[in-house]
């Protein structure tokens, strides 16, 4: 019988959560999604150097906002916790003594400085220092020291770094379910850090014993940590533990020329490369939420970042894209971040929006700009939503797409205003007229009226539409100009079209 499948997301609490992150736990939880597993959040900080407040509750604040929240994790579901690395550190000695036991590990009481004056001598040789088979027997460790020297030297609370021994002369053939079979050599890689004397273990040796309690069957990440993978199956392998299936994920790449995806590119190309908000003595860091984006609709964005259905299809909910995820259909090569794209997708999920639902969010926006605390009626703002959303990619665009329906002009676009004629106030007199007769006020009646009249009169269009328009909306722009007149109404409807009379 196959193993549930249990996904994570892990990251560490060093700042804000960057989009290839959540990218990372959007697949995760797709993936649990797909096979009926769960989807749970750990924490990573053993690293406390780089611990940043705050950024626990951004992690969690930010999955929840995009409505892929964990199954468990601090505080929820507390299966298999502590789920914050820092509180489980009385577990990792015992695992790092373990590998010690079965040989697969051994103390090194190197100083920095020690190891920096051998680093030098063999640049100055012309050749790189790699700490592993070639040289550990030479350093100081307890490969070369009695047993007894070494307790000793522990005992007297001497600094030391337990460190696996890589096997020498190994060709490691792995599988990786995106990238298929990958290859390492143990001879080129060295003999990495697994705990340190204050305590603490490093990533390597509390990923895997994590994952291993947590019982996690696959392991989903960036392709920053494919390097670390020999490492990791080396370690399931001594502590003699199921290997979970791997999958690296491909890199989001930068939109113009080579690289990854960074903070920096946001900044200069005026996008946001955060979920939220992030905030910091040096200033604001932009996200998603705050620009106005859909949280589905940022989730269809990234899942399309490297895995499609093999399909032409774009647009997906949250649950279709759990049906239809497979890690085999993730690209190996990385994949462009398209700014333009991003928001296509956000104007995509507002056109298919309802008008009430995004008048509701647009109503607060109003309120603030007009300075007005009375609630305008939603179904006028519904009606004003109708007309000008297939415009706009964001809500925060409404304003500007539609002052006119609450606020009359109080300039006039100088090149509409050539329009305005010698003949224009006389004939806006008359429409006016014309204005004060209609009983039924609908954006039908007020058209057929007006050009009827037009027609009567053998009045050209030109000669009153663009002045009309002009007079409501201080330039020639807009929805459909009856549509306006009916929304506005009849006496501010009149009342601007007097202004226009008498400012131009």
């Amino acid at each position: 019988m196959s193993k549930p499948v249990r996904v994570r997301f892990a990251p560490s609490p060093t700042g804000p959560l960057h989009i290839g992150g959540v990218r990372t736990a959007l697949f995760n939880y797709l993936f649990a999604k797909k096979n009926n597993g769960t989807f749970y959040l750990r924490i990573e900080d053993t690293d406390q150097t780089r611990f940043v407040e705050g950024a626990e509750e951004y992690i969690m604040e930010a999955l929840e906002w995009l409505g892929i929240a964990p199954e468990e994790t601090i505080g929820k579901n507390e299966k298999f916790g502590p789920y914050r690395q820092s509180e489980r550190k009385e577990l990792y000695k015992q695992y790092a003594d373990q590998l010690i036991a079965s040989g697969n590990a051994y103390y090194a009481f190197d100083t920095a400085e020690a190891l920096d004056t051998i680093r030098k001598q063999y640049e100055t040789e012309g050749k790189t220092f790699i700490y592993n088979h070639t040289i550990r027997e030479k350093l100081d460790t307890s490969l070369v020291i009695s047993k007894e020297d070494t307790a000793k030297r522990i005992a007297n609370k001497e600094d030391y770094v337990i460190r696996f021994k890589t096997p020498i002369d190994e060709t490691l053939h792995l599988k990786d379910i995106i990238r298929g079979d990958v290859k390492f050599e143990t001879n080129l890689l060295d003999d990495k850090v697994l705990f340190k004397s204050d305590g603490m273990p490093t990533y390597h040796l509390a990923n895997i014993v994590d994952d291993h309690l947590m019982e996690t069957s696959h392991v989903i990440r960036g392709e920053e940590w494919l390097p670390s993978m020999p490492l990791h199956v080396m370690l399931y392998r001594a502590f003699d533990w199921e290997v979970p299936k791997f999958a690296h994920l491909p890199l989001i790449l930068k939109p113009i020329g080579n690289g990854k995806l960074s903070k920096r590119d946001g900044d200069k190309m005026g996008f946001p490369v955060f979920p939220l908000e992030w905030k910091t003595t040096e200033g604001i860091s932009s996200g998603y939420r705050e620009k106005g984006f859909f949280p589905e609709a940022v989730v269809n964005f990234l899942a399309l970042l490297g895995w499609n259905d093999g399909t032409e299809k774009e647009l997906f909910s949250l649950e279709e894209l759990a049906e239809t995820f497979d890690l085999k259909r993730v690209h190996k090569a990385g994949a462009k971040f398209d700014p333009e794209k991003n928001k296509w997708f956000n104007h995509q999920y507002l056109i298919h929006k309802s008008d009430e639902e995004l008048a509701k969010q647009f109503q607060l926006i109003v309120a603030k700009s007009t300075g007005k605390s009375e609630e305008i009626e939603i179904n006028k703002l519904a009606k004003v939503v109708s007309l000008i959303k297939e415009r706009a990619h964001f809500v925060n665009e409404f304003w500007d797409l539609s002052v006119f329906f609450f606020e009359a002009p109080n300039q006039y676009d100088e090149k509409a205003a050539k329009n305005w004629k010698e003949e224009t106030p006389g004939l806006m007199l008359e429409l006016i007229k014309i204005l004060e007769n209609i009983t039924d006020f609908t954006s039908n009646t007020i058209e057929t009226t007006i050009k009827d009249w037009m027609t009567e009169n053998e009045i050209g269009m030109g000669k009153i539409m663009q002045p009309f328009r002009l007079s409501l909306v201080g330039a020639l722009k807009g929805p459909h100009l009856f549509d306006i007149v009916e929304i506005i109404g009849k006496e501010e409807s009149i009342s601007r079209i007097q202004k226009a009379i008498k400012n131009l």
